[in-house]
């Protein structure tokens, strides 16, 4: 896939646990457009050296992939840090994700980590915002999206460890939570990043992470983070574009290319008026559809 494909392909991303050997082979048979390989809070710490390994062990016998991949590191200030940085360097993942981001800075260390060695010349950065730093951050820590050197393309909430640093409780701690989650959303939309929702703790409640999943569309969420495969379906389908916008953005994009509107930037479109940044807009949803059905057709046995 080409780089603006991926874009366009976070619809569900799967947190896998570094130390589990199994599953993280069978990542790479799933239906998730991205895997996140899990350093950092799925695993124990007397079990980060292994799943360190495991991780690493992987990547050498699959270097490459049909989907994204990702790699959580360890804070730079833990124990772990450091050789999670090395590894990943290594791995050469898409990407690396880096854990409860609260300013610039923690950004730019990872980014100057990488830069040390030509090797991982493409790989991008994911900043997880999940402490209330992190939130009041988010605009600058989105703004390093512009700068080609820091390499960030994507901010992950981590609403659990937002509600626990928030000190809120119970099953609708969520709903307190969206004003935040809308501040890191436009964050990320005035950066041009990519922005993926928190997971939904219940993987046996399928109606329940569904009726979410519509909801982080709704909001402006370009997919969500998961924690069971059961949980990529419903994600798959609630941030795909609707087969009705799908067909509206094709009506729109052809009346602009006919020759009646050609060189115009504002045409008649059934019943209003539509702008360039309209097209632009219809565009990227083709783009999208495209790549969801291009993927889907992949994965078809």
């Amino acid at each position: 896939m080409t780089d603006f494909d991926r874009a366009q392909l976070r619809r569900s991303v799967l947190y896998v646990p570094g130390d589990r050997p199994r599953a993280v082979s069978k990542a790479e048979t799933l239906a998730a457009d991205a895997i996140i390989f899990d350093l950092e809070d799925a695993v124990a710490p007397g079990a980060k050296a292994d799943a360190r390994e495991t991780v690493r062990a992987h990547f050498a016998a699959f270097p490459a992939s049909d989907r994204e991949r990702v790699i959580r590191i360890n804070a730079l200030s833990t124990p772990w840090g450091t050789e999670d940085v090395l590894a990943a360097r290594a791995a050469m993942p898409d990407a690396i994700l880096i854990p409860k981001a609260d300013d610039v800075a923690d950004v730019l260390a990872v980014a100057d980590a990488l830069d040390e060695t030509d090797a991982a010349e493409t790989m991008r950065l994911w900043a997880m915002i999940e402490t209330p730093r992190g939130v009041l951050n988010a605009p600058a820590i989105t703004d390093l999206s512009r700068q080609s050197g820091a390499r960030l393309d994507c901010l992950v909430v981590g609403t659990n460890d937002l509600a626990k640093e928030a000190g809120m409780a119970g099953v609708t701690a969520r709903q307190h939570l969206h004003a935040w989650l809308m501040q890191i959303v436009l964050a990320a939309k005035a950066g041009g990043a990519c922005v993926l929702d928190g997971v939904f703790n219940d993987h046996k409640d399928a109606a329940g992470c569904a009726a979410e999943c519509r909801q982080g569309a709704e909001m402006g969420f370009d997919g969500k983070t998961l924690i069971h495969p059961a949980q990529i379906a419903p994600a798959n389908a609630a941030f795909a574009p609707a087969a009705e916008d799908i067909e509206r953005a094709r009506r729109l994009v052809a009346a602009f290319a006919s020759d009646d509107n050609a060189g115009k930037g504002v045409i008649a479109f059934e019943g209003s008026m539509a702008e360039l940044l309209h097209l632009k807009q219809a565009e990227r949803l083709l783009a999208r559809a495209a790549a969801a059905a291009q993927r889907e057709r992949s994965e078809s046995p």
